[in-house]
């Protein structure tokens, strides 16, 4: 497709499509606090407990970056 493989996508996919998902769960979150009028204690709780997975899902992968090199 356009003369990259698949594996070139994959990767571009992966890596920006990704991250500009979890930029957006971000703004979601800022969307729902600020609708439901949360106020700061509301807000932080909200970045909290929804945040928590997109925390865990990027040090996954710094993880993965960083055992890459001991492991293999």
């Amino acid at each position: 497709m356009f003369g990259y493989t698949e594996e070139q996508i994959s990767w571009f996919g992966l890596s920006f499509g990704v991250g500009a998902f979890m930029l957006y769960m971000v703004f979601i979150i800022f969307q729902l606090a600020r609708e439901s009028k949360a106020g700061r204690f509301g807000t932080f709780v909200l970045f909290l407990g929804l945040g928590v997975g997109l925390i865990g899902f990027a040090a996954k992968g710094l993880i993965k970056f960083f055992m890459s090199g001991i492991v293999e």
